[in-house]
């Protein structure tokens, strides 16, 4: 479903300013950490609203695209994913176009519609972690 994602998701994360290190992730850590960053990302923007502070709010909500379009979406691999990758990367459409009205609309509670949508991926994609840490091609080696 993800495909080379460590130097594509590796490159978002350090463009959009995030303060891991994300040298020795695996892709799956990376793609972890894009979302724990995108969730945050929503919640300055919440904050942001709520303060009234719009500049703030247009720099947590661009970065939060930025997350999806440069991270989450660039690292799908449609042929491997099958169904899943193709429904995940209509959902990351679908929470950019929100977040863009959101933007456009100072509207706390579409920011909200993205966060309860990203969550449960978010929560799914860690609790499978065991699983895939097994998978051949994920299994870390000594000195890698």
């Amino acid at each position: 479903m993800y495909t080379s994602v460590n130097m594509r998701s590796a490159n978002a994360y350090r463009t959009v300013g995030v303060e891991t290190s994300v040298a020795g992730a695996d892709p799956h850590q990376l793609v972890g950490l894009l979302y724990q960053a995108l969730l945050q990302s929503c919640g300055a923007a919440k904050l942001s609203i709520q303060a009234g502070d719009i500049p703030g709010k247009g720099k947590a909500i661009v970065r939060a695209v930025r997350l999806i379009e440069e991270g989450l979406k660039a690292g799908l691999n449609d042929e491997k994913g099958g169904e899943l990758a193709l429904n995940l990367r209509s959902l990351y459409d679908y929470c950019i176009v929100v977040l863009t009205e959101a933007n456009l609309r100072n509207d706390i509670n579409k920011v909200e519609e993205v966060i309860r949508l990203i969550q449960p991926v978010a929560q799914a994609w860690t609790d499978i972690k065991a699983e895939v840490a097994n998978l051949p091609q994920y299994s870390m080696r000594a000195g890698a």
